[in-house]
């Protein structure tokens, strides 16, 4: 059996879930000749050299600040992928002559929409994304799906359609509008965790649910602050596990890795 290999590009990546999951994966479900490393770059221009040098490369995941500017180095984009206009997982796939033909996938939708469904109730019918990102559109494009409701905020908020609101403009009645608050910015990442959102968390209440896309620390500042005021909340970890799986399925997908 010949060498595959996957992996995470992005930058900066020091603390990356994908490695450890995928290493303990593969050592949890006896699967040989596969490695998963990190390959940190400072451009995004790097990344056609990265595919032309490593042969064995079959797949990688994408992660701040590619998941837009990857795109076009991409022969095709999945329905999802396309729609949302971001990419989280790239399928590479190499011909006997040496062609490469490489596809993105958007799996952040799944790994999200499958983890916040189980904790929505009818009051949920409007949310709050904070952050105007990659992670942002595959957010909303999700809350589509379940039938919810949004606005974007942002610190600098744009004008257009729809139109974003600043953290100014988040008063008590935008907050009982909106029960379902959902954070897609690395605001409070580790190792910055005292950092947040500027929200007015004494405006929070027990009907509000809190959805923190970060994982590392498990409970951020976010986190904490909506929780003192009574909110559900919920961190990224399991929607990167549900994440993660979908994208092994797609590296191999008639492939015989395993």
């Amino acid at each position: 059996m010949r060498l595959s290999k996957f992996g995470l590009i992005g930058y900066p990546l020091e603390h990356s879930f994908s490695k450890s999951y995928y290493l303990e994966k593969f050592e949890r479900e006896g699967i040989r000749q596969v490695e998963y490393d990190l390959f940190p770059l400072k451009q995004i221009e790097e990344f056609p050299h990265l595919v032309a040098d490593n042969h064995h490369l079959l797949g990688v995941n994408v992660t701040i600040p590619y998941k837009i500017e990857v795109m076009k180095y991409l022969d095709e984009l999945s329905p999802e992928a396309e729609a949302i206009g971001a990419v989280n997982c790239i399928r590479i796939e190499r011909d006997e002559n040496g062609g490469v033909r490489m596809k993105g996938f958007n799996t952040d939708v799944y790994g999200f929409e499958q983890s916040l469904r189980p904790l929505l109730s009818e009051r949920h019918q409007q949310a709050l994304v904070l952050g105007n990102g990659g992670a942002a559109r595959a957010v909303c494009f999700a809350l589509d799906k379940l039938g919810i409701g949004w606005n974007l905020v942002s610190r600098n908020p744009q004008k257009g359609i729809p139109p974003q609101l600043g953290y100014h403009d988040l008063d008590q009645k935008v907050l009982d509008q909106h029960l379902l608050i959902i954070n897609t910015t690395p605001l409070g990442t580790f190792p910055q965790i005292e950092q947040a959102p500027d929200l007015p968390y004494e405006l929070l209440g027990e009907k509000h649910l809190l959805y923190d896309l970060i994982y590392n620390p498990s409970e951020t500042t976010f986190l904490r602050k909506g929780s003192m005021q009574g909110a559900t909340v919920k961190n990224g970890h399991e929607m990167l596990v549900l994440q993660a799986e979908r994208n092994w399925e797609i590296w191999t997908a008639e492939n015989s890795i395993i």
